[in-house]
């Protein structure tokens, strides 16, 4: 048993260490160190699966990272800067905005599947319904809106009726005008009198 014992301590006697309790505490540190390598090389290939989508790549993350601790610090310098599900997220973020512009510029009729505006109110191919106008200014509205966003109108509030323009000439002007055209062939034209004046002199 003593034998054994002496033997455990040569393997360790390469530092120079002869006390049992110094001999202790290496093996710990020695023991610690070797675990966290362990749990860096599993961290390693756990986060490259969730950041690279190479298989490739994340087999050559995690060799790297057996070297000890250098292996694992490379790869943190070079790892991509987001995961994958993040990426993905985003991506159909975008998607989701770029259907949405794409609905406002442009839509199909629920009827016929023909190609409308989003300020058509009829049709223009099976001439169905799309939306109601607005009773003041006329714009569409879209069913789900309470006012409208153009003249700030009630939905369902009548048009306001325009009050009618009053006749231009008043009865002043009426009177005046139409004494005028009593008084205007009263008037002789001065040729006409010149001819009364010269049978006159003439009878004379």
């Amino acid at each position: 048993m003593r034998a054994d014992t002496l033997h455990a301590m040569g393997a360790v006697a390469v530092f120079g260490i002869t006390n049992d309790g110094l001999n202790l505490a290496v093996n710990l540190l020695l023991l610690f160190l070797g675990v966290l390598w362990l749990a860096l090389v599993y961290w390693t290939f756990a986060d490259a699966r969730r950041r690279i989508g190479d298989p490739l790549l994340v087999g050559c993350a995690t060799a790297a990272s057996l070297f000890p601790f250098i292996g694992s610090i490379v790869y943190l310098i070079v790892r991509p800067p987001e995961y994958l599900d993040d990426v993905r997220e985003r991506e159909l973020e975008i998607a989701a905005a770029e259907a949405r512009l794409a609905q406002l510029d442009g839509d199909t009729c629920p009827y016929c599947d023909f190609e409308i505006e989003s300020s058509f109110l009829r049709c223009p191919s099976c001439l169905r319904r799309l939306k109601e106008p607005c009773a003041t200014c006329g714009k569409p509205l879209d069913p789900r809106w309470k006012i409208c966003p153009y003249c700030e109108a009630e939905i369902g509030q009548a048009a306001p009726q325009r009050r009618r323009r009053r006749p231009a000439t008043t009865e002043a002007a009426a009177l005046e005008h139409g004494a005028t055209r009593v008084t205007a062939p009263a008037e002789a034209p001065a040729g006409e009198g010149s001819t009364a004046v010269r049978s006159r002199s003439r009878n004379a």
